[in-house]
């Protein structure tokens, strides 16, 4: 009897394995905190957020030293994007808000932090970066933080508009948006005073941009109280670092 040959079908092709695509070191500099994690290329979360808290009076190489420091234990990155807490044009900064060191008006923040990580850097003010990272692109979007100070973005379908630091105007007699309804006004007056302000802003803010969607968010949006209305939304303070992926795609990263 012949043996029946048993002909070898060729292995199906396997599917080719995605690349992995950029990971991002995402940094939020605030006033009192800072924190930074790692993205991945859709700018989720790959490690949970670090926070140190930031130096008093920080230099500018002082705040740089930290960062470092802080990343330290991080999985490895790519690329860096930053927000910061004041106006920032093309890298450098234009205001430091929470910073008396003299050195920071006009330094060179984005050049400062790629020489001292060895990686292409982006930086934009942390209320624009908060927003890319909770807007839904229909309308006009507004962004308002409550962390050490306030800071504010304006978005229309997707576009973040001209940086305006509303923080510094004044809102109720002397008194700025940062002294109005910033950490050392919620400290020194309580919570439900501090609530009662936020109120106003708010319904300040509607009236000079007529927004059609409100997000609220920074370290003490958490202290907010009571039912906001359906165009105003709180969001998590995690969106100042994922938010930074935006920085990264075409069109999307303010001046």
């Amino acid at each position: 009897m012949s043996k029946k040959s048993h002909a070898k079908h060729p292995k199906a092709p396997q599917a080719p394995v995605p690349a992995v695509g950029p990971r991002t070191l995402a940094l939020d500099i605030g006033g009192t905190g800072l924190k930074c994690t790692v993205l991945d290329e859709k700018g989720t979360m790959l490690h949970e957020r670090m926070r140190v808290d930031t130096p008093v009076d920080a230099s500018p190489a002082a705040l740089v030293e930290a960062v470092v420091a802080m990343a330290k234990d991080l999985p490895p990155f790519d690329r860096i994007s930053a927000g910061y807490p004041g106006a920032v044009r093309r890298g450098h900064v234009v205001t430091a808000p929470h910073f008396s060191d003299a050195s920071w008006v006009g330094f060179d923040l984005a050049k400062a932090l790629a020489d001292a990580f060895g990686k292409p850097t982006r930086v934009s003010n942390d209320a624009d970066i908060q927003g890319l990272g909770v807007i839904k692109r229909e309308g006009i979007e507004f962004v308002l933080t409550l962390g050490t100070g306030a800071g504010t973005a304006a978005f229309r379908d997707g576009i973040i508009g001209p940086h305006f630091e509303f923080a510094h105007h004044p809102v109720h007699g002397k008194k700025s948006y940062n002294d109005y309804v910033g950490k050392k006004a919620l400290e020194k007056i309580g919570k439900k005073r501090w609530n009662k302000r936020v109120r106003k802003v708010i319904a300040i803010l509607e009236s000079l941009v007529h927004y059609d969607h409100l997000y609220i968010g920074g370290g003490n949006a958490s202290h907010i109280e009571g039912t906001l209305p359906d165009h105003v939304s709180l969001v998590s303070n995690d969106a100042g670092m994922t938010g930074g992926i935006a920085l990264w795609q075409d069109g999307a990263a303010p001046e």
